[in-house]
């Protein structure tokens, strides 16, 4: 059958495992028709057993039912291997496509700190395939039949079944109602909680140094006791609901009884005395599959707000596409009338940029706080999509290039230092295959090297969390030295030389001359002059748009006139600024 487009991602996923769905509904169903084994037994003892007083028939028939438990019970274990199975497939099977759509939501900011929960409710909708609520659904068609066992034996039971089960729909539904809100308005909560603790987490050394912490603890405290309150309010909602569907399952086998008991002495129960206790059973089988899912309501309501919210996050961020190969790139980097604002906004940030760089050249970009520098660096690499206007590598607008390919070839450094937790060795190589040669060789070129053989584990060091176990100076080098890893072609740093001290400076400086005679293109983003000594050309921005652009000495030399003619006190900031 051919997949309908219509269907969500999610929902096509789980067609994919029809035959295992098939499987689990026939062994539902072998179940629950073997769930009358002991009505089935009642009945024969009462009207095979106790008439013959045949003791071979009785120990014929208790190990018939013991037989047709022991496959029962053999069958359960089976289909919950095989729903288990299922949900390991089905995280396997979308495992990479949420990651990546969560990656893209952060990227692009469409979801915000939602995406970083996305993994919870992905989770949850896997640990769903084995909740018993799920199995209690596929035990429904049973309760059809004893319904229909109990409409053979007299239709006042049967209808009162009916009416049992009518009322026990309507409890699951008044717990619906009361619960679903409070319920999920305490998971949103929750994860706000999440959220604020992992964010306050991250900056510990600050809430230490300056006393922040009761502060923040008291914030944190203050969204948990919210989740709490809604947490309890759903509790109490759905618990007193609870109850009366408890109660409703009880009062169920004496009502069917007392039924069968006045049927009886009517002369209208068929099939003798026996089926007084018979109905009881049977209405009991009939609910059975209802108050398993009212008893499990809260999983059922979680399961639902999880799925609606990975069904959104795929809708919203669909799948990357594929796009033909291209050939490697030299370095030749234009950029045509580039007007950007930030993910998910209108207001530009920058306006008419243009320039034009050969392989090998070296950009130095230069300009006061908020002149767009850093949105430059994230339009170049193809981080930020352009309102209009092109940023090309060799021709090829660099948003549309598959980021795997092309990512080898470029190298980038943001302005805030992230490294990954692992080692020195997987970050600088960016976690792909470790050529500890090209490893070294690029160690080396930043500086970092000594540093690195001097630590005991070597390159096989833990740098932490965020690279915590660093200091600024190093997670920079570290950073640098990932971004120039495998000889890139066009590398984009963004500040990489605000941690260094005069050292770095000047490791830096002769690495961009040593990458440069590669054939390396450099764009280098800097407030501070010692790099730009290195560059061939020099980009002004000011307010998101492009003052001046040259070879160095020339800006250099149009600049100074402003520097000079500005006040003295102001001189020396509007040189810095430059």
């Amino acid at each position: 059958m051919k997949p309908d487009s219509s269907l969500s991602e999610l929902r096509l996923a789980l067609l994919e495992f029809k035959p295992a769905w098939r499987s689990a509904i026939v062994m539902s169903l072998v179940v629950g028709l073997l769930g009358f084994t002991s009505t089935a037994y009642m009945l024969e003892v009462y009207d095979r057993v106790v008439n013959s007083r045949s003791v071979m028939t009785l120990v014929m028939l208790t190990l018939v039912t013991f037989g047709a438990y022991a496959v029962m019970e053999f069958l359960e274990k089976i289909r919950s291997r095989l729903l288990w199975s299922v949900g390991i497939q089905f995280e396997m099977k979308l495992s990479d496509r949420i990651y990546g759509a969560m990656f893209d939501g952060l990227l692009k900011k469409q979801m915000g700190n939602a995406a970083l929960l996305v993994q919870n409710d992905f989770r949850t909708v896997r640990e769903f395939f084995n909740n018993p609520a799920l199995s209690a659904m596929f035990e429904v068609p049973i309760a059809l039949v004893a319904v229909f066992f109990l409409f053979l034996i007299n239709p006042l039971l049967g209808w009162a079944g009916v009416g049992g089960a009518l009322a026990q729909t309507f409890v699951a539904w008044m717990i619906q109602q009361a619960s679903r809100k409070p319920l999920l308005e305490a998971q949103r909560r929750a994860q706000e909680a999440q959220v604020y603790a992992d964010a306050s987490l991250r900056n510990t050394q600050v809430m230490e140094s300056m006393g922040m912490m009761p502060a923040v603890l008291a914030q944190w405290q203050k969204k948990q006791n919210t989740f709490l309150a809604f947490q309890a309010r759903a509790s109490e909602s759905a618990g007193s609901l609870n109850a009366v569907s408890k109660l409703l399952q009880q009062l169920m086998g004496s009502v069917m009884l007392g039924l069968g008991a006045w049927v009886l002495l009517e002369n209208q129960l068929n099939g003798g005395a026996s089926m007084m206790i018979i109905g009881s059973v049977l209405v009991g089988r009939m609910l059975s599959p209802l108050t398993q899912v009212v008893q499990q309501w809260s999983a059922v309501v979680s399961v639902m707000a999880a799925w609606t919210r990975l069904d959104t996050l795929l809708t919203q961020i669909p799948a990357r596409t594929q796009n033909m190969a291209l050939p490697a790139p030299k370095g030749e980097l234009i950029v045509d009338g580039l007007v950007a604002a930030p993910p998910g906004q209108q207001q530009a940030v920058l306006r008419g940029v243009q320039f034009g760089l050969p392989p090998g050249c070296v950009l130095g970009v230069v300009g006061p706080s908020a002149s767009g520098k850093t949105s430059l660096a994230r339009l170049l690499v193809g981080v930020w999509t352009p309102l209009s206007g092109k940023v090309r590598l060799d021709g090829v607008d660099v948003h549309i290039w598959n980021k795997e390919e092309l990512g080898p070839y470029l190298g980038y450094l943001p302005q805030g230092v992230e490294l990954i937790e692992g080692t020195l060795a997987e970050n600088i190589a960016r976690f792909g295959d470790m050529d500890m040669g090209k490893i070294e060789d690029v160690t080396r070129l930043v500086g970092l090297h000594d540093f690195v053989k001097n630590l005991p584990q070597g390159y096989a060091t833990p740098v932490g969390r965020d690279g915590g176990v660093l200091s600024g100076g190093q997670r920079q080098r570290v950073a640098l030295a990932r971004a120039l890893y495998g000889n890139p072609v066009l590398v984009v740093l963004d500040e990489p030389n605000s941690s260094l001290d005069e050292a770095g400076d000047a490791a830096l400086s002769q690495a961009i001359v040593t990458m440069k005679s590669r054939g390396t293109t450099f764009v280098v983003i800097t407030h501070r002059t010692t790099v730009l000594s290195v560059t061939d050309r020099m980009l002004v921005l000011r307010d998101g748009t492009q003052q001046l652009y040259g070879p160095t000495a020339e800006v250099m030399q149009k600049l100074m006139p402003a520097a000079a003619a500005a006040p003295a006190g102001a001189a020396p900031a509007a040189a810095q600024g430059a």
